[in-house]
């Protein structure tokens, strides 16, 4: 009965961490059997998934990226074994750091479990901390940019499943940090500073590789939710016509918008159209405290 049960298994071939030489077995979800129902698609290009009467709810990106349970070392699969002997160091060297900051947010869990949402929320914290350690090769950045989106996300869960906690803060302060590392990857992207083919899904989320046009909508989309808290209402105003030219691209630039998904189309229309009313609004703001001379 048990087995029937079941999400996910693991692979019949170890791991070696590359940093504490541990083995251990990934973890994977199991496809097919009716154990995904999907969900709408939120606005900020997350695929929701429903519950499952036999399996409960299910979390397709918990199961993403590796982590050695002993030292916490965490990476996608690409980048796992791939490391330079400076990665390594640094990265051996902060491995009682990451140990205490899982202590801290969730306790006693560990990663020789199945995959949960608690892990699932703790492997990407984990992730923006290691490739914070990571050399430009592997695109650490435009990494970061996605593990700190997905880390929002899944906070954001545990905060509606245990509000007596403080994840709803760390979910806040994980999409500050998506929307800092989505302004540099982009710039990135651009001056070729870091290989952006090193990151060839760019989400955001694991159903649907939105590319370059996804990167766009996801900086001006937390330009909305994030930048408009910027108290400085001249800095407000900047970062918002600074990213409408971004958001443009989608509509004409490169290829033809014939070519692009009409459902990123009509959602980059509706948030192009929110950003100019809150512009004209603060302008009219601007307008009236030179008026008055403050």
């Amino acid at each position: 009965m048990e087995k029937t049960k079941r999400i996910s298994f693991r692979q019949k071939n170890s791991l070696k961490c590359p940093i504490c030489k541990n083995e251990f077995f990934r973890e994977d979800l199991l496809s097919g059997g009716g154990r995904l129902i999907a969900g709408n698609l939120t606005d900020e290009l997350r695929r929701k998934y429903e519950k499952n009467a036999k399996y409960g709810i299910i979390y397709p990106m918990a199961y993403v990226l590796n982590v050695c349970p002993r030292c916490l070392y965490t990476a996608f699969q690409r980048d796992f074994e791939k490391l330079d002997p400076d990665e390594i160091t640094r990265i051996r060297n902060s491995a009682q750091s990451r140990v205490n900051t899982i202590k801290k947010f969730f306790g006693s869990i560990s990663f020789e479990a199945d995959r949960n949402l608690e892990l699932g929320a703790a492997s990407y914290l984990l992730a923006v901390d290691v490739y914070g350690l990571r050399n430009k090769n592997c695109a650490p950045t435009f990494k970061s940019a996605v593990c700190s989106i997905r880390a929002a996300w899944l906070f954001g869960d545990l905060a509606l499943k245990y509000p007596d906690r403080n994840y709803k803060k760390i979910s806040v302060f994980f999409y500050g940090k998506a929307y800092k590392f989505y302004d540099r990857a982009l710039e990135f992207a651009q001056n070729g500073k870091e290989p952006a083919s090193a990151m060839p899904h760019l989400g955001p989320d694991t159903d649907k590789n939105w590319g370059y046009d996804g990167m766009l909508y996801m900086y001006a989309m937390l330009t909305v939710k994030i930048g408009s808290k910027n108290p400085d209402l001249i800095k407000r105003i900047e970062n918002f016509e600074h990213t409408k030219r971004y958001l443009s691209r989608i509509f004409g630039m490169g290829k033809s918008s014939k070519n692009k998904p009409s459902l990123i189309l009509d959602m980059t229309r509706d948030l192009y159209d929110k950003m100019n009313e809150m512009l004209e609004k603060w302008y009219q703001e601007r307008d009236q405290k030179e008026i008055s001379g403050e």
